[in-house]
């Protein structure tokens, strides 16, 4: 074509006298307007999703690199340019210890009577910095952290909890509170067959640390100065964007070198039981070690797609978890009672926990979450093997 362009040129140059006239600058401009057509195309990474895509590359040479060029620490520790750690999540830690003491209390509920206040000041831990609600100091609560429509929903269910203790003496059976025992383990339900110590432990797991990550810190407050330090005179070398996703990983709750450590409690323990199906222990901790370094590093595009990762993983551990306790609950029917309410009371738990999946990635709408949990009936001792098959369906349907 190149060859023809400057053919064509010459012709009109080299006419009769009749094409002198023709302006020798328009011949020009056409000339070189042609030959930007045949010019060579640019060369580059045409993939948007590389690193070194490039938007005026016209031709995909080959170069695209999918690795991120900034380093991401094996496990969860990150420094500055002069060696300080960046990392902190104290306030969250002391919540996950407020939440085990309260366990431990809720626990000896099946051998005494436990009264709601002292259950309530540990949720509010009035007075602050314990006043003798725990074994430690501590100005943090789990209530004003409690997603709030929910905070008087549980200090009903702590209510129940202490009700129900009242009848420890008793064996539990369909409109008796009492306890059961299998094995060596034994576990307090009310009249309906409510383990409330599960609605009150796995709940707040979702509407205190789930919620709080999930919703508060990854997305209310996620877009705030990257550029400086918080505090580094006192010490506190992180900015506060890094500050807000440490504080999301601490209610995660796992080791920095998880899953090389796994946690007994909490959702560190749930990831690892759904391992098998979601790889979620990888996925989880893979993701926050690359969220984290992409803030620090200014890649916010990253930072998002790793929140957005987690957002999903966290909420299918739970999803996954209601299913194998369903399943669990399914086995012991009419042949457990004690491990068939306790898995069901867990079940349950972690059906309601899918309310804090935040609305962005959320399978659950709260329509179709409502319904969901009205599959639940209102007396655990009536709910049948196909009551408990439709739940998993439903579950099924959405994940």
């Amino acid at each position: 074509m190149w060859y023809c362009v400057k053919a064509i040129c010459y012709r009109i140059l080299s006419s009769n006298n009749s094409m002198k006239n023709i302006n020798i600058k328009v011949i020009a401009v056409a000339f070189l307007a042609l030959a930007s057509v045949t010019s060579c195309k640019k060369k580059g990474c045409t993939d948007p999703t590389a690193y070194n895509y490039s938007s005026e590359a016209k031709k995909d040479d080959g170069s695209c690199s999918y690795d991120a060029p900034y380093t991401i620490p094996t496990t969860y520790d990150f420094t500055d340019a002069n060696g300080n750690n960046t990392v902190s999540y104290s306030g969250q830690t002391d919540r996950l210890n407020q939440l085990r003491e309260m366990v431990v209390l809720m626990k000896s509920a099946t051998t005494t009577i436990v009264y709601p206040e002292d259950l309530k000041a540990m949720f509010a831990n009035t007075g602050g910095n314990g006043n003798g609600n725990f074994s430690f100091t501590s100005p943090k609560q789990l209530k004003d952290k409690c997603f709030s429509v929910d905070q008087a929903l549980f200090e009903t269910w702590m209510d129940k909890l202490a009700l129900a203790s009242v009848s420890f003496g008793s064996q539990a059976a369909d409109g008796q509170a009492g306890v059961l025992t299998s094995g060596t383990s034994t576990y307090l339900f009310d009249e309906n067959g409510k383990e409330y110590l599960q609605f009150i432990e796995k709940g707040l797991m979702g509407a205190v640390f789930m919620n709080q990550a999930l919703n508060v810190y990854f997305v209310e407050e996620i877009n705030v100065d990257n550029t400086t330090a918080v505090d580094a005179v006192n010490g506190k070398y992180y900015t506060e964007m890094e500050h807000h996703f440490d504080e999301a990983f601490g209610y995660f709750g796992v080791d920095i070198d998880f899953p090389t450590t796994i946690p007994t409690d909490f959702w560190g323990k749930y990831c690892n039981s759904q391992n098998a199906t979601l790889n979620s222990n990888a996925d989880m901790i893979n993701n926050f070690r690359k969220g984290r370094a992409a803030i620090s590093n200014k890649y916010i595009t990253d930072r998002d797609k790793a929140i957005t990762a987690i957002s999903k993983e966290w909420e299918e551990i739970s999803a996954f978890q209601a299913k194998k306790y369903l399943q669990d609950a399914i086995g012991f029917f009419g042949n457990d009672d004690a491990k068939y309410l306790h898995a069901l009371s867990e079940a349950y738990a972690f059906s309601w926990n899918l309310r804090y999946a935040p609305e962005a990635t959320r399978r659950f709408t709260p329509t179709s979450h409502t319904i969901l949990m009205n599959l639940y009936k209102s007396n655990f001792w009536e709910m049948t093997i196909a009551d408990l098959n439709a739940i998993i369906s439903e579950i099924d349907a959405k994940y």
